[in-house]
């Protein structure tokens, strides 16, 4: 009996212990001084989450809209609806699930930044 009741107190003082009123860090913050290039970092998120087969390739771009090149990323982002659906919460690209949002945020700083290539 004094052994549960131990083996009670240790677990109990390990759950107490274990929790935390703290706020969760931001995801992955990005350096406001870094800037954000398509070539960097941007080119390698579209052609793996939205230039794929059967998305927006090159072969049979969905909706007509082909994502592999800077020039018409460049033109989805300012003249489409690129970023409403890669942040929209329920519409959202890829349809496979919302990207997360460090990747996101690569993205939207990219456009902050003024679409730059290199």
């Amino acid at each position: 009996m004094k052994n549960s009741i131990k083996l009670s107190s240790l677990v109990l003082g390990l759950l107490i212990a274990s929790c935390s009123s703290s706020e969760v860090p931001a995801e992955d913050p990005i350096d406001p001084s870094t800037k954000i290039t398509y070539e960097k970092d941007v080119k390698s998120i579209i052609n793996s989450s939205c230039a794929t087969a059967a998305c927006h390739d090159n072969v049979s771009p969905t909706a007509g809209l082909s994502l592999t090149t800077y020039d018409l990323v460049r033109n989805a982002a300012e003249n489409g609806n690129l970023f409403g659906r890669i942040n929209s919460t329920t519409n959202f690209m890829p349809p496979t699930g919302q990207l997360p949002s460090p990747t996101r945020n690569i993205i939207n700083k990219w456009k902050d930044d003024g679409y730059l290539e290199q």
